[in-house]
């Protein structure tokens, strides 16, 4: 199994709709299972004071909103091009069946690259470290941005503070839903 030969073929459907790859992963359990996580590439939307404005794909989304999101038809169109390449180019091994799905990465999705630190810059977020910073390993609060191989959050409490964490040095992290 090569996953790296998937994932460059999921790359060349997700751009031709103006889409991207967050993650994709290969389960063998009771099946085998491979999931694509797509979501739109960030763009800047239309200007300040008009009222709506549709990306590349189509995707109709508020002014200034940076964020558009992933629908049922994205995922459909995706899996149906991906499944076809899959198939074509043979790059699931093995005469066994396999599951394909393709969705988006949700509202608490995983950030993994130094990007997504840099795209959601002000959102709030949970980070897990492998090993403490200072006497902790589990950080909540504002992502204030990327630079040097580290992130900064901004930490809420009794004594606000800003810590700066080493992207090989977390373990897990992800975006909080705020309502």
């Amino acid at each position: 199994m090569n996953l790296e030969k998937i994932r460059a073929a999921a790359e060349r459907v997700a751009r031709s709709e103006g889409l991207e790859i967050v993650d994709v992963e290969w389960k063998v359990g009771k099946q085998r299972f491979l999931r694509v996580t797509i979501d739109r590439v960030p763009q800047k939307i239309a200007a300040p004071g008009s009222l709506l404005a549709a990306d590349v794909a189509g995707a109709e989304v508020l002014a200034g909103d940076a964020d558009p999101k992933i629908s049922h038809a994205d995922c459909e169109r995706v899996s149906q091009q991906l499944s076809v390449i899959l198939d074509v180019e043979e790059l699931i091994e093995g005469a066994a069946g396999y599951t394909l799905e393709v969705s988006s990465p949700g509202l608490d999705r995983a950030l993994k690259k130094a990007g997504d630190f840099e795209r959601f810059v002000g959102r709030l977020a949970k980070i897990t470290t492998s090993e403490p910073i200072g006497d902790a390993k589990f950080f909540e609060g504002r992502l204030a941005g990327f630079a040097d191989g580290r992130v900064k959050m901004e930490l809420k409490g009794k004594q606000p503070r800003v810590v700066e964490i080493p992207l090989e040095g977390i373990r897990k992290a992800q975006l909080v839903v705020e309502f």
